[in-house]
């Protein structure tokens, strides 16, 4: 079991499905991360703290660094959103294609950095 499947199980069973698919999403963009918990969240790490998710109470939060929440500004309008952070509502199915587009970012972002 990874870290992150550990802390999905650890979870309200009423949203681990909603977990699991987020995780599934990260995953299949960056398949070379590893699964890692830091700051207790749930971690891809590839070169570098890729993102971040977490469940709370009142919503999922999403961390994939500033420069991204820059670059998809205009389709995060409907959430709130703070410098480094992303909220999805806990009533709302998660944006899993705008996750994914973040993702990918994310991982052209590393690729450029790390000159991979």
């Amino acid at each position: 079991m990874t870290p992150i499947e550990a802390y999905i199980a650890n979870t309200p069973q009423a949203y681990q499905s909603q977990l699991i698919a987020l995780q599934q999403t990260i995953a299949t963009v960056l398949p070379e991360a590893q699964e890692q918990l830091k700051y207790q969240m749930p971690t891809f790490y590839w070169h570098e703290n890729d993102i971040h998710f977490a469940l709370f109470k009142h919503h999922f939060g999403l961390y994939p660094t500033p420069s991204a929440i820059e670059t998809f500004h205009d389709q995060l309008i409907t959430y709130k959103t703070s410098k480094g952070a992303i909220q999805f509502p806990l009533d709302q199915p998660l944006p899993l294609e705008l996750i994914t587009a973040i993702t990918e970012f994310r991982r052209h972002e590393i690729i450029a950095k790390y000159d991979l």
